[in-house]
């Protein structure tokens, strides 16, 4: 599936207070939703849209429907909400492998350090995206390999000569620093908010390659703001921490796409640092180019975590721990 499906259903009766408590303070509700089931979700009173893999969104929008029905006798809180998410999950392997969704073979990327692997259906459709389309998106979790895998295939279109150079950009609003009082030149200025990038390219080129290649200007590093009224032709264009955009940034940096290029966007929707009321341009992308032809959409969720064996026991352990604080605090 290239196109996600985009599902719009309408709660009723309408009614402002249960509204609010199945979203949560601050849309906390939603924003967990779409982290578990690795879908987008907006709402606009009692109108919600879902966008995501088909089997994902539709069984959202069930669990949406059927939270607000709670919500007519009970308040929704998070301890319900996560035992709904929990007997969610014992459906959704069934529901995944009854859809349509084809089976693809897998894609093996060579570096200088070793093969990279997709590991599992969400990872392996996003490497034969990201190898077919020119514009990419991988959305969701820490975790889910979205940017190491987009590094991955920057590596091998410039060693197989299909791109002439990589450029890496992010936008640096972290922790509400400026770039102009932090120490050093550009480089050194932007280089902390990229790090996760540089540590793919060093584990899949080593150190010394990746240096000789940023001082031939061959992988590019800059933050988001100095890409204007640039064209990037034979590039391989990554975008991490997309959630962090503006919706004016994100149509800037759609728009400095060249020939004989492909941009890879990479975002977590539940990980925003944008000041309280600007919405994400990574947000408003995923409803505005849905339905274009050409722009591919991966949407990865909780379970689409590769990580440690232990990190498994230790998220086990603090959901374990939050239900136990929810028992405390609404005993029964």
């Amino acid at each position: 599936m290239n196109q996600p499906l985009s599902l719009q259903i309408e709660l009723q009766p309408q009614d402002n207070e249960r509204l609010a408590n199945l979203c949560g303070p601050l849309d906390e509700h939603l924003r967990l939703l779409e982290v578990r089931l690795g879908i987008e979700i907006n709402n606009r009173g009692g109108q919600f849209q879902l966008i995501g893999e088909a089997p994902l969104v539709q069984a959202g929008a069930r669990l949406i429907e059927s939270l607000y029905a709670q919500t007519e006798h009970s308040a929704l809180d998070r301890e319900q909400l996560h035992l709904a998410l929990g007997e969610l999950d014992q459906e959704l392997p069934a529901l995944i492998e009854q859809s349509d969704k084809p089976e693809r073979p897998e894609v093996l990327i060579k570096t200088k350090r070793g093969l990279v692997r997709a590991r599992g259906a969400n990872q392996k459709d996003y490497l034969h995206r990201v190898l077919r389309h020119d514009i990419n998106f991988g959305v969701g979790p820490a975790g889910t390999g979205k940017t190491y895998l987009a590094v991955a295939c920057a590596i091998d279109a410039l060693e197989r000569d299909q791109v002439r150079r990589i450029v890496l950009v992010r936008p640096a609003v972290e922790a509400g620093e400026r770039l102009g009082f932090l120490p050093g030149d550009l480089a050194q200025k932007i280089d902390p908010y990229l790090r996760p990038l540089y540590d793919a390219l060093y584990e899949m080129l080593g150190f010394e390659r990746v240096a000789k290649l940023i001082e031939r200007n061959v992988i590019e590093v800059a933050p988001l703001a100095y890409m204007r009224g640039r064209t990037l032709n034979e590039s391989f264009i990554i975008l991490d921490e997309a959630q962090n955009t503006t919706p004016e940034q994100m149509k800037m940096f759609l728009t400095r796409l060249g020939f004989s290029s492909t941009a890879v966007i990479t975002g977590d929707l539940s990980q925003t640092d944008l000041p309280r009321g600007q919405k994400s341009g990574l947000r408003q992308s995923i409803e505005i180019l849905k339905d274009v032809e050409g722009i591919s959409f991966t949407f990865f969720n909780a379970r689409d975590v590769v990580r440690h064996p232990l990190v498994q026991r230790v998220v086990h352990a603090y959901d374990e721990f939050d239900r136990q604080q929810g028992r405390e605090h609404h005993p029964g």
